[in-house]
């Protein structure tokens, strides 16, 4: 199961943005986009986000989350969904800083309104295909057989 997830970190690993997904307090999903800062091998995501946003006191009152990332230069897609949390680690804030944050963050890591959103997968699914050739292959070979053809990987994940 470790090479799974190994699987899913190296599809998302150059993929900057993510579409993060948390519940408001009525129950009405909210998703936005945010820049991935990390994925680790035990199911952590990592992204930054501001201590007065919308989000944070979204994961205080539900903390069910999901987040979509999409390469299609690679026909690669991660969907993964799990438990959120807000962390406010300075080091780990520091360690995970970007020059690309400063426009949301002018004072760099030790912006007091800065914190880290954290996302605990606990279960993903993950699509990949074999190619535009592999593709056109799959799609000659249904229509000739008239049956479905496989044309990709796809696995489902549980932590």
């Amino acid at each position: 199961m470790q090479a799974e997830f190994e699987k899913l970190g190296e599809l998302i690993k150059d993929i900057r943005i993510a579409m993060v997904t948390t519940v408001e307090p009525d129950g009405t999903l909210h998703t936005r986009p945010l820049a991935s800062l990390a994925y680790e091998n035990d199911g952590q995501l990592w992204f930054y986000t501001a201590i007065d946003s919308a989000k944070v006191s979204e994961v205080m009152h539900d903390v069910r989350a999901s987040v979509a990332f999409s390469d299609t230069s690679k026909d690669a897609y991660v969907a993964v969904s799990g438990t959120a949390d807000i962390v406010q680690d300075r080091q780990r804030i520091q360690e995970l800083w970007t020059p690309f944050a400063k426009p949301w963050f002018p004072n760099g890591p030790d912006d007091p309104n800065l914190a880290l959103l954290r996302v605990h997968v606990e279960r993903g699914e993950y699509w990949t295909s074999a190619g535009k050739a592999a593709y056109l292959f799959g799609v000659a070979k249904a229509a000739m057989t008239g049956k479905r053809t496989e044309m990709g990987e796809n696995r489902k994940l549980r932590m």
